[in-house]
């Protein structure tokens, strides 16, 4: 029987920010796997319950693994060693890097390349580790697993990986990800009390996130009724953020919610006017499908990955061009035709992506790779 271990260091309890997209899409993908692809071990050091659920050997460790550099050393020392132990036959990391020495076949999924493309963005040293050691994981893997067909060129472009060695797993969505109903929505108003009128972002607060832009304009609307709501935990670098909000004069205006619940994400959608979504990079943009799924009109950014999320269902925009993404805002919200033919495109894109079809070509690919 094949077996295959899999590297989910980056699941977490926590509710905070490490809970966004990666956690995410480690979790759906383990859901979805096909049940017939052999024996499966998952390594994680703070499993969540679900994984207990499923019909695979679940191992933790007393290792600190939160902290980057002893999951560094657990992931390039320990993990190997335990893998031809207990003779598995392909890993997968599933976030960027794999062991160095190890002769076990990989796999190595890639979210994006921010840290190549914005590398003023990261901590120095975070940056050089994910430059040298992503590029190494790309270059030895049997296969690499990309989010987007954007992300799948930046890796052949960047890395040299051929593309037939390359392939794309777009993320889902979850069942929770619909139109909240009237009830729920007044619940979450008379628990939240959100303003009666907001803007919504949902996303880690980062440079690359490019808030400033939808910050100068919101302020170009000098709309005073109209508020913005930032959904996400803090990431780094986001000093600059909070003074710029102060330079502005926007600090009655402008609200950071923090993390919120995963259950609760569906009504901050529903209750807001629009997601907007300047960020200058991503590997797919799952607020942008969340949102369409939500009944939320978007107005995103029109670089790397996001045309592919939001196809033909939302206004795109120059992330650098802060007239066009307040122009792209208003056509949203003094239309209300323009905004109800955007709810209904954005309900029919989201559900072309879905956790089961992520699931099943992931175990195609694990199988790929152990026939190479």
């Amino acid at each position: 029987m094949v077996h295959i271990g899999i590297n989910a260091q980056l699941l977490t309890r926590a509710a905070n920010y490490r809970r966004a997209g990666i956690h995410t899409f480690i979790a759906e993908t383990l859901r979805h796997l096909p049940d017939d692809l052999g024996q499966i071990t998952v390594f994680s050091g703070d499993p969540p319950e679900f994984l207990n659920q499923l019909p695979f050997e679940v191992t933790g460790r007393s290792w600190a693994t939160r902290h980057p550099a002893t999951r560094i050393l657990w992931e390039q020392l320990v993990w190997p060693a335990l893998a031809s132990r207990r003779q598995i036959d392909l890993l997968h990391s599933m976030a960027f890097v794999s062991p160095v020495f190890t002769s076990i076949p990989t796999i190595v999924t890639v979210y994006d390349l921010s840290f190549l493309r914005y590398p003023q963005a990261f901590p120095r040293l975070q940056q050089r580790y994910l430059a040298t050691q992503t590029r190494r994981s790309c270059q030895t893997a049997a296969r690499v697993l990309a989010i987007s067909q954007s992300g799948r060129e930046d890796i052949h472009r960047e890395f040299g990986v051929p593309l037939e060695r390359i392939d794309v797993i777009y993320p889902g969505l979850g069942t929770r990800f619909q139109p909240p109903a009237e009830a729920s929505l007044a619940a979450f108003k008379e628990r939240y009390r959100p303003p009666e009128r907001f803007i919504l972002h949902v996303g880690t607060l980062q440079p690359r996130k490019n808030l400033s832009t939808l910050l100068q304009a919101v302020d170009l609307l000098d709309d005073p009724d109209l508020h913005v709501v930032l959904v996400g935990g803090k990431g780094w670098l986001y000093d600059e953020l909070f003074a710029q909000v102060n330079r502005l004069g926007l600090s009655h205006r402008v609200h950071f919610q923090g993390y919120v619940p995963d259950e609760d994400l569906p009504c901050w959608y529903g209750a807001a006017e629009l997601l907007a979504f300047p960020s200058i990079y991503e590997g797919f943009g799952m607020p942008i499908i969340q949102a369409m799924a939500c009944g939320t009109p978007v107005v995103a950014s029109n670089a790397s990955a996001m045309p592919e999320a939001a196809g033909e269902a939302a206004v795109l925009v120059d992330p650098f061009d802060v007239e066009a993404f307040a122009e792209g805002m208003v056509s949203v919200l003094n239309n209300r035709a323009q905004a109800a033919t955007m709810r209904a495109a954005g309900l029919r894109q989201a559900a072309k992506f879905t956790w089961a079809a992520a699931g099943q070509a992931t175990g195609a690919s694990y199988l790929q790779a152990l026939n190479q």
